[in-house]
């Protein structure tokens, strides 16, 4: 039996991209920490920093086929956290802009119509993220949040567990969290609760 925690990053590498979990999840337990560590030192808070490591990995496992190393492992995961807090910096930038030009417009004549355009764009944004989801999570999820039916009764019309649905609502949550930003996600929580 090999002992993953005794191999160096770079044949890890090459096990993960072989599809080998043990080498994926060694990669996790040596670098999870001190990349959520060097994550927080930046952004100084700790669910993002979470959710930054927690995308960062899931992309790898996700891309381990297409991994191109140019430089050590530890290199390209310091390299992707720092450019996925810049992202998220620049996301920030534009829902603070995006909630600037809010409060602006409130103090303009045409504030309603200007509301009825963004709402109608961000209903849209939202259609179009849900309609990304996977089949079975989107229609678990159309059916929770549009047709207002309760865990048991969707498990009963679809003929699943209810503890699956209650994950997979969960999942598209996160997932819908993640692509749609603080803003858009509020307003689907508001829109579908």
């Amino acid at each position: 039996m090999v002992a993953y925690n005794s191999l160096s990053d770079h044949e890890l590498t090459g096990l993960l991209k072989t599809g080998d979990r043990a080498a994926f999840t060694e990669i996790y337990q040596r670098y999870k920490w001190v990349l959520f560590l060097h994550a927080l030192k930046r952004i100084r808070d700790r669910e993002q920093a979470k959710d930054i490591i927690q995308e960062l990995f899931t992309t790898l496992w996700d891309r381990r086929n297409d991994l191109e190393l140019r430089t050590h492992l530890s290199g390209y995961l310091y390299t992707s956290v720092r450019n996925r807090i810049i992202k998220s910096f620049a996301h920030q930038q534009v829902e603070s802009d995006y909630i600037n030009s809010l409060v602006a417009s409130v103090n303009e004549d045409n504030c309603i119509t200007d509301h009825k355009v963004r709402q109608s764009n961000l209903a849209a944004l939202i259609e179009k993220e849900i309609n990304e989801l996977p089949e079975k999570m989107r229609e678990v999820f159309l059916l929770s949040r549009k047709q207002n039916l309760s865990h048991k009764e969707i498990a009963f019309q679809l003929g699943i567990e209810e503890s699956t649905v209650k994950r997979q609502i969960s999942n598209a949550l996160k997932i819908l969290r993640v692509k749609l930003g603080l803003l858009a996600w509020l307003a689907l929580l508001f829109k579908f609760l």
